[in-house]
């Protein structure tokens, strides 16, 4: 069972009742499925009317009923102001179509919009106080990465958001349309956008699609082990099973393979301990560069580290704030991680050939040998300076999180306990303690 933040505001049930009226008339039709409140793991979600095959189709949804800056009607003011609108997210055009939207009373979108009468109830961390981010979520790097949003959202409705709707009287009010409803609609973006993937061939020549709202869609709650999966085609989007659903069960989407950090800091909810198969622990980069200087023993080698992590830099391995990522069965990023490991535990010579030789001699350094190396099963066979140096980084960042592991393990079993605290303390210990298991078992699998 999971823990989903799509809390859809509502009075009583006339705003569910006219989207569910309006899908209708925009020819979204459902099958063997219906939305509900009861039996679902967050306040709305889909559930089998009755047994379901695997590769059932179970609604599809036209493109005309998409919310995007292609179907607004603020479209032609939008692609007239393009090249003063294009940022580094690329979200701008679809928050500005959803700030006149939202606010408009004629909008095609109303009822579909109307499910939100209050976009903090999503409760993402960037609505937490400050004080409640670092004391509830310290280590997990969600404080970290809210402050960058914040930040980010700040400098573009101030420098580029707030000069175009100045300009366009008729159809945004600053007074109306505040910084305050545009973080609000991030946070909406964040959690119940969709985004089209790329045809394979335009993957490396094409930006990623600007994300959309999917009706219907977007009220599927997640797990990793979802049961169904959105596909798209050139006339309509289908939400189609992916193995069989039985009568009353609830149908679960999938937002990608996400760790619990992740699924927090954008969608506002946890999956409980254990149940995310997709989570992982971020050892900072940083900690692997101290746990190498507390092994130096001298001023040459400790010249001889910078050296080596200067070159580490010059070839994209590591940076200031780059991360080693580590999942349930080892790491994710074992390219960035071996060549580390082997650069920093060269000797002066070896370290002297590969500089001469801009690169390795050995051919067998292949990413299926390294992931091996880094995985679960390989990381006790590191040799004994590697995995000194994996130990000590992983140690580090463990001493990083505010609370103690057993404290939150004890926390997380006493269900009375469990039970008196807040929804953001639930969620904050789902993220805390299974990033800990991970660096935990890692401490284990490279003992000395």
């Amino acid at each position: 069972m999971a823990t989903d933040a799509k809390r859809l505001k509502t009075e009583g049930s006339d705003p569910l009742q006219s989207f569910l009226q309006w899908c209708e008339g925009v020819g979204l039709k459902l099958n063997k499925v219906y939305i509900s409140k009861e039996g679902t793991v967050a306040e709305y979600g889909m559930l089998a009317k009755e047994d379901i095959d695997e590769g059932e189709l179970l609604f599809t949804i036209p493109r005309m009923a998409l919310l995007h800056q292609g179907t607004t009607k603020v479209l032609a003011v939008l692609e007239e102001g393009k090249a003063s609108l294009e940022n580094t997210s690329g979200w701008v055009p679809l928050l500005l179509a959803l700030m006149y939207e939202y606010t408009s009373p004629q909008s095609h979108w109303r009822p579909y919009l109307s499910l939100w009468s209050d976009f903090t109830a999503l409760d993402h961390p960037m609505f937490w106080s400050k004080d409640e981010r670092d004391r509830l979520l310290k280590g997990t790097g969600i404080p970290e990465a809210v402050d960058t949003d914040l930040t980010n959202i700040q400098k573009e409705y101030k420098d580029i958001v707030l000069p175009f709707i100045t300009l366009h009287p008729d159809l945004w009010d600053p007074e109306r349309h505040t910084l305050d409803l545009y973080r609000s609609l991030v946070a909406f973006v964040m959690a119940y956008s969709f985004q089209e993937p790329l045809d394979e061939e335009d993957e490396d020549e094409k930006d990623p699609n600007p994300p959309m709202m999917v009706p219907i869609a977007d009220m599927l709650n997640h797990v990793s082990n979802h049961n169904a999966n959105l596909e798209y085609t050139p006339e309509c989007l289908k939400m189609v099973s992916v193995r069989s659903i039985r009568k009353g069960e609830e149908v679960f989407n999938t937002y990608g393979q996400m760790a619990n950090w992740q699924l927090l800091h954008m969608y506002g909810f946890a999956e409980p301990y254990q149940s995310n198969s997709n989570d992982t622990a971020d050892i900072p980069m940083s900690n692997v560069y101290k746990a190498a200087v507390q092994v130096t023993r001298s001023e040459a080698e400790q010249r001889l580290l910078v050296e080596k992590w200067s070159l580490l830099c010059e070839m994209e391995m590591v940076g200031d704030k780059g991360v080693f990522i580590f999942g349930k069965s080892g790491s994710l990023t074992d390219t960035e991680m071996y060549t580390t490991l082997k650069i920093l535990c060269m000797s002066v010579e070896e370290f002297e050939d590969f500089r001469e030789n801009e690169g390795w001699e050995e051919a067998d350094d292949d990413e299926e040998k390294m992931l091996q190396a880094l995985s679960n099963e390989g990381l006790p066979s590191l040799p004994p300076v590697w995995r000194c140096l994996v130990h000590a980084a992983a140690r580090f960042t463990l001493d990083s999180y505010g609370e103690d592991m057993l404290k939150d393990k004890v926390l997380l079993e006493d269900k009375d306990g469990y039970a008196k605290l807040s929804s953001r303390q639930r969620r904050a210990l789902q993220v805390r303690y299974g990033q800990k298991t991970i660096l935990h078992q890692l401490l284990e699998l490279t003992k000395p």
